[in-house]
């Protein structure tokens, strides 16, 4: 298919278009002094000239010198929230039925970030036994992904294969370019419904040069990353790192806290709790995010098999760039930084297999 360019106004419509499909339209907004993910109800409600600067436990807002709404790297939040709720009923005695998810339509999915979407539907969707409410909320969600021409601070989407141009599992996606002309999106079309959607859309086809421009500043983009990982085997590094004194320098800064965790658009583990009314008539189970750093994720009948805060990170990251692969067949990071901004001591996953590869190496 040939390809599209929408301008501003052009954007406006596509929300529009997809709330009067029957879509819930979620996407990036200013809540809170960060980028945050919420429904909008038009594109007067994205980012215009807003980006962030990110560094080890830093994030701030601050105004661009343009109006790009798409010029900031990934901000707290992911879009697993939206697939793999934080907290869900799973159970009712009274027999009650949970409640159908939303037909979701997520507007700038960034590279990494489909990807995840990928990962999380190899852990939650395609195995021997799916998740069948991440199953029904995947299936009924429409993809408007964004590729990166301008990486984050600590951005390391190309060490791990997963940007900054979006891989498939989109139904459109857009580059923005914001030049003397104004702002306007080269549109590539990944599905039929995407096909239709932009068919109703104001638009013109993209000139070879236009194609040729936003094609480039995202291939440019991947040499710009700020942040990457050693270009060794990441899995193997970390076996061999089994016992490295590293893990105790590690641990003298981690606080356990689970931000981490929390804030990785891939990391799935849940904890299940039964709770009961006071007349003990009516009972539900209720499925919540759990963390591997929490004292009792390894808990059993003599306690907690890692009571270390060395010995949960170890886990952690062995397990999201190691085991992963044994498991799933691919790694559990897609670079897209969030653990390193949101951690409040700042501790860098790059920086640390930097640490354990020169370790190995012998360098100092």
């Amino acid at each position: 298919m040939t390809n599209a360019v929408i301008d501003a106004a052009g954007l406006a419509e596509l929300v529009s278009a997809l709330i009067d499909r029957g879509y819930r339209v979620v996407g990036p907004t200013v809540s809170d002094n960060a980028i945050v993910l919420a429904e909008l109800e038009s594109a007067d409600e994205l980012p215009l000239g807003w980006g962030v600067d990110v560094g080890p436990g830093h994030y701030r807002l601050r105004r661009r010198d343009d109006d790009a709404v798409f010029g900031h790297s990934a901000g707290p939040q992911s879009w697993k929230q939206f697939l793999h709720p934080p907290r869900q009923r799973v159970w009712s005695s009274d027999g009650a039925a949970p409640e159908d998810s939303p037909r979701y339509a997520f507007l700038g999915v960034r590279g990494c970030d489909l990807a995840a979407i990928a990962i999380l539907n190899g852990v939650l969707g395609t195995g021997s036994h799916p998740d069948q409410g991440f199953v029904g909320r995947l299936g009924r969600i429409f993809v408007v992904a964004v590729n990166c021409t301008e990486p984050g601070g600590l951005c390391f989407c190309a060490s791990m294969g997963t940007g900054p141009q979006v891989g498939p599992g989109y139904d459109l996606a857009l580059t923005e370019c914001v030049d003397s002309s104004g702002r306007h999106y080269l549109v590539d079309v990944g599905s039929d419904e995407g096909a239709q959607v932009l068919a109703a859309l104001p638009q013109r086809d993209a000139g070879p040069d236009e194609i040729a421009s936003a094609r480039t500043q995202v291939t440019d983009a991947a040499q710009h990353m700020g942040r990457q990982m050693p270009t060794t085997d990441l899995r193997e590094l970390l076996i061999e790192s089994r016992e490295s004194p590293h893990w105790d320098e590690v641990a003298s800064r981690c606080l356990t806290c689970g931000n981490c965790t929390m804030a990785c658009p891939t990391c799935f583990c849940t904890s299940v709790t039964d709770v009961t009314d006071l007349t003990g008539e009516h009972s539900e189970r209720w499925m919540s995010w759990a963390s591997c750093f929490e004292f009792d994720f390894t808990f059993v009948h003599e306690g907690s098999v890692r009571q270390s805060g060395e010995s949960r990170y170890r886990h952690w990251i062995s397990h999201k760039l190691g085991t992963w692969h044994d498991q799933f067949g691919s790694s559990g990071c897609v670079g897209c930084g969030r653990c390193i901004a949101w951690c409040p001591t700042g501790i860098d996953i790059t920086e640390e297999m930097h640490a354990l590869a020169r370790e190995r190496d012998g360098d100092d």
